[in-house]
């Protein structure tokens, strides 16, 4: 799970369009923005509140609901040990139970992944003697974190591709200039959370190889792919020469990130995490939060992505049955416990639409919140996690009838 500018970056682009929005607008009517502002409040108000949801993002809970988390941390951590002072202790036992999983010499526990993929690519750049890094144009460092590669680190992103999709193995061997990493992010969060096949994947590394460059994953849900390629975790990083993984976008941990790879390269990391502000006194509360989500959450992951199909599925069922022929669940059959669903209206249309069904009947079909990448056509993002095992198809089916009675009978497509 995630904060809301990571989890809900949509949320986040609302906001920011309700304070650039200030201005009055003709007669009574409400400014855009402030109502874009409202809706998202009551959007979190019912999602609070809501009887069912297949997934509600952590980040939305009460404090006392955060804090919870770490109940029974005692299982996981002996708590009576000495606490930690920039990054030994538990931090240390947390990047040594990564490194593990991963399969990766060391670990560094970072308190963003912005941070983490900043130093590690920059590491890498030292190393190759090439700043440009290979990234698709919809990666998360080209999309949400306002130029930081070039701006901060000295990088220099060079895209493959800007199709949502993967890039393919040609794209990266016939790239017209030189690179010196490529960077894949597993899965590409904003084209679907979109996976390549193994076979793909295996193809992807070998023409960066054949190109004399290193590769690096942007692996921040990494830990929900193990279904989709039929490998262990250690044998999908094992493909990289570095990778970040997160904490709480798929483990419901406070926050926090790591990079797993050789241990010389981790060393070097650490140091520049140093000079980035990243050492940071105690981290305990997030470290052992971060445990926890490896403890509990981890191994569930592949029971969220299996039934992930089971909803897609019934909600295609669901949005052809209300005759909605426009809509579309992508991917068809999701590559991790997370998708897309886009539908033939307006953003606020829909928005509207979900709340009203959770206010009224206590269901909440979807948690995120919707935007327009293109006019008349609203998506929002949809994660099946434990509370949505309890659903059944036909649960699906009739949230989906309770949703589009409270749609316009008339799209606007």
């Amino acid at each position: 799970m995630s904060d809301t500018a990571e989890q809900d970056a949509r949320d986040a682009r609302l906001d920011e369009r309700a304070a650039d929005d200030e201005q009055a607008t003709d007669g009574d009517q409400v400014p855009e923005g402030e109502r874009l502002k409202q809706l998202r409040k009551r959007r979190v108000a019912a999602c609070r509140s809501a009887e069912r949801a297949l997934g509600r993002p952590a980040h939305l809970g009460t404090l006392r609901e955060r804090l919870a988390l770490l109940d029974g941390v005692r299982e996981v951590y002996d708590l009576d040990e000495a606490s930690d002072m920039y990054g030994n202790g538990v931090v240390e036992a947390l990047e040594e139970k990564v490194a593990g999983l991963l399969g990766k010499e060391a670990a560094a526990f970072f308190p963003t992944g912005t941070m983490a993929q900043q130093v590690a690519l920059r590491c890498w750049a030292g190393r190759t003697g090439d700043p440009a890094v290979a990234l698709h144009a919809m990666a998360h460092p080209e999309v949400h974190e306002r130029h930081a590669f070039s701006q901060v680190a000295g990088l220099r992103p060079v895209r493959v591709t800007s199709e949502p999709r993967q890039p393919t193995a040609e794209e990266v061997r016939d790239l017209d200039e030189p690179f010196g990493t490529l960077m894949l992010e597993l899965p590409l969060r904003d084209a679907g959370f979109l996976l390549p096949t193994w076979e793909e994947l295996l193809e992807l590394v070998d023409a960066a190889r054949a190109r004399d460059a290193v590769v690096h994953f942007d692996g921040a849900r990494l830990w929900e792919t193990t279904v989709h390629f039929g490998r262990p975790l250690e044998e999908i990083a094992d493909l990289a020469d570095s990778v970040y993984v997160s904490f709480y976008k798929s483990l419901a941990g406070y926050g926090g990130a790591a990079l797993a790879g050789p241990k010389e390269l981790v060393e070097e990391a650490k140091t520049w995490r140093h000079r980035y502000g990243g050492n940071v006194f105690q981290q305990f509360p997030t470290a052992l939060s971060a445990l926890a989500g490896l403890e509990r959450e981890l191994p569930r992951l592949p029971e969220y992505v299996r039934h992930a199909r089971v909803v897609a599925a019934a909600l295609r069922e669901g949005f052809a049955a209300a005759g909605l022929p426009w809509s579309r669940v992508h991917p068809a059959e999701p590559h991790t416990h997370e998708f897309q669903v886009w539908l033939p209206y307006d953003a606020e249309t829909v928005a509207e639409a979900a709340i009203r069904t959770a206010e009224e009947t206590g269901t909440m079909l979807f948690t995120g919140g919707w935007d327009a990448p293109v006019p008349r056509l609203a998506r929002t993002e949809v994660s099946v996690r434990a509370e949505g095992l309890t659903w059944t198809a036909d649960d699906v089916r009739a949230a989906v009838a309770d949703f589009a009675a409270r749609l316009p009978k008339e799209t606007d497509g």
